[in-house]
């Protein structure tokens, strides 16, 4: 077990005032056997009433407006966190493709994550398959593979994607962030009928050092018979353990953004985000980056802070 205080801080600036802020926000770490909150307290520009639900995926998601006219706004989570996942993962079962595919036929919840989102890069993605899978290899070794194969054929290299960049290009690229990764294993996953899920959340340093560590992260979650969902993080070629914190899950990015929304007025905005991680003995690591975002064009002069803005975050 692992404890870790986290303080996320997402800070949007505008050149004049903005009004009629409507905003999502899930920065509540899950609560499940892999970890609990120990203490959370979510600051806001304006203090406005938070609406909580929970969304299709079941990720804590909190609702909220700023009507007012103003020119920042900040959301503060400030969060205690005790992880419970152990230190090395062990695998109960190993499967084959065929087993679980039977074990899946029926079950609609896990049909849905193996469907393709990019058919036109099938024969792309296929050719890259054929250089990590051999037949008859298990489930979990095709996963650990695959993580493996983006770890070792794809730069880790932050700034050259943005939200907007396509599977195809990070396959042309072989390189961008946690997010990108995420994405193109997913897809390659899916496309063998595994399925799998997108997990934003946060990484926390070890004495190894690790990718992304103390901002915002993506890695992915594959089901497995025997073992349910288990994670693994392709940007560091590890299967989750207790310095992983779970924040949301979903298809991808869009369904576990930190913070989207929309508001009115034509301004430009800019985006920072600082992020915080300390230990019980008092070491501390931080993170802040800084991200331009333009003015996007509307008729009625509305701004959106859509999934792009949020996803920035995940480094």
């Amino acid at each position: 077990m692992s404890v870790f205080n986290i303080h996320h801080i997402t800070k949007y600036e505008y050149d004049r005032p903005v009004k009629e802020s409507v905003n999502e926000i899930r920065i509540y770490p899950i609560v499940n056997h892999e970890q609990e909150i120990l203490f959370q307290e979510i600051n806001i520009t304006g203090q406005p009433e938070v609406l909580l639900i929970n969304d299709y995926w079941n990720n804590r998601t909190g609702m909220f407006n700023l009507m007012p006219s103003h020119q920042e706004l900040i959301i503060e989570s400030k969060v205690i966190v005790r992880t419970l996942n152990p230190a090395e993962i062990k695998l109960n079962a190993t499967v084959s493709l065929d087993e679980l595919k039977r074990a899946i036929s029926t079950d609609f919840f896990l049909l849905e994550l193996t469907y393709i989102k990019d058919f036109d890069l099938r024969n792309e993605i296929n050719a890259l398959i054929n250089e990590f899978v051999t037949p008859g290899m298990p489930v979990d070794t095709i996963v650990a593979k695959c993580a493996e194969y983006i770890y070792n054929n794809f730069k880790y290299i932050k700034g050259i994607t943005t939200i907007e960049t396509t599977n195809k290009e990070i396959l042309e690229f072989r390189s961008g962030v946690c997010q990108d990764f995420a994405h193109i294993m997913l897809e390659i996953l899916r496309n063998l009928g595994i399925p799998s899920r997108y997990v934003s959340g946060y990484v926390c340093p070890n004495k190894e050092g690790m990718r992304g560590e103390g901002a915002t992260h993506a890695w992915v979650e594959t089901w497995i018979p025997g073992n349910g969902w288990v994670g693994i993080d392709p940007t560091n070629n590890i299967w989750v353990t207790n310095h992983h914190v779970k924040l949301a899950v979903g298809r991808n990015f869009n369904d576990c953004s930190p913070v989207k929304g929309t508001f009115k007025g034509p301004a430009r905005q800019s985006l920072s985000v600082y992020v915080s991680i300390s230990y019980e003995d008092g070491h501390k690591f931080e993170e802040l980056t800084s991200v331009k975002l333009e003015k996007v064009a509307s008729t009625d002069e509305s701004l959106e802070l859509l999934e792009s803005f949020a996803a920035q975050q995940q480094q």
